[in-house]
């Protein structure tokens, strides 16, 4: 089935920005554009927070497999949820587990006195958009890659929550942002609340 606009949109402009990266330019567009700890400072041209990394950040990947594995979550649960929600809405949620994610991660490593490193990736808008997927298609069956065990999406979904909680409490698996696939979650959780019109300015769908 044809890949709705905003999953397709999406999926090129990051692999777009990982050709850039491979192309000589990944140096400058971490420096730029990753998502750096309010704490870190320098002088001009070296590595700083800037609003604008809440989200560009997403778009910033570090390796091949890393990119495969997004776009691919995006290409398998995106298209679905953009044809639910619609694709303004749909963007507006991605863009919201994205910043939610970031916003996660910053306030975790911070209390948590992580080293001023970057983070880069779009799984905080992917695990927003799997929550989506769980909450909306909780019966569809999902397989998981490895193993090969399928399960319904929402047992699908509470398995990955728990294990990104178990392994960012527990420090193992280092070198992964736990916490903000976490928040990815917590962001688009409060974006289908808003849809439902759970809050007072919300919208009832």
């Amino acid at each position: 089935m044809r890949l709705p606009p905003v999953t397709l949109a999406l999926i090129v402009a990051n692999v777009v920005v990982f050709l850039l990266q491979a192309a000589g330019g990944g140096a400058a567009l971490v420096t730029w554009f990753a998502l750096w700890p309010p704490t870190t400072s320098g002088p001009v041209l070296a590595p700083s927070f800037q609003l604008w990394q809440l989200v560009s950040y997403s778009f910033l990947h570090g390796s091949p497999t890393h990119l495969f594995f997004n776009m691919f979550a995006l290409y398998m649960f995106g298209s679905d949820i953009e044809r639910l929600f619609g694709g303004r809405f749909y963007i507006q949620y991605y863009f919201a587990s994205v910043v939610a994610a970031a916003l996660c991660h910053l306030l975790v490593t911070s209390w948590a006195g992580g080293p001023p490193i970057p983070t880069v990736g779009a799984s905080g808008g992917i695990y927003g958009v799997l929550l989506a997927y769980g909450i909306f298609f909780p019966r569809r069956t999902v397989m998981l890659l490895i193993p090969p065990i399928p399960m319904p999406a929402r047992v699908f979904v509470a398995l990955f929550a728990a294990l990104e909680l178990w392994f960012g409490v527990t420090g193992t698996a280092s070198g992964i942002a736990h916490f903000a696939h976490l928040g990815g979650m917590l962001g688009g959780f409060l974006m289908i609340q808003y849809r439902r019109g759970r809050f007072p300015f919300g919208r009832r769908r």
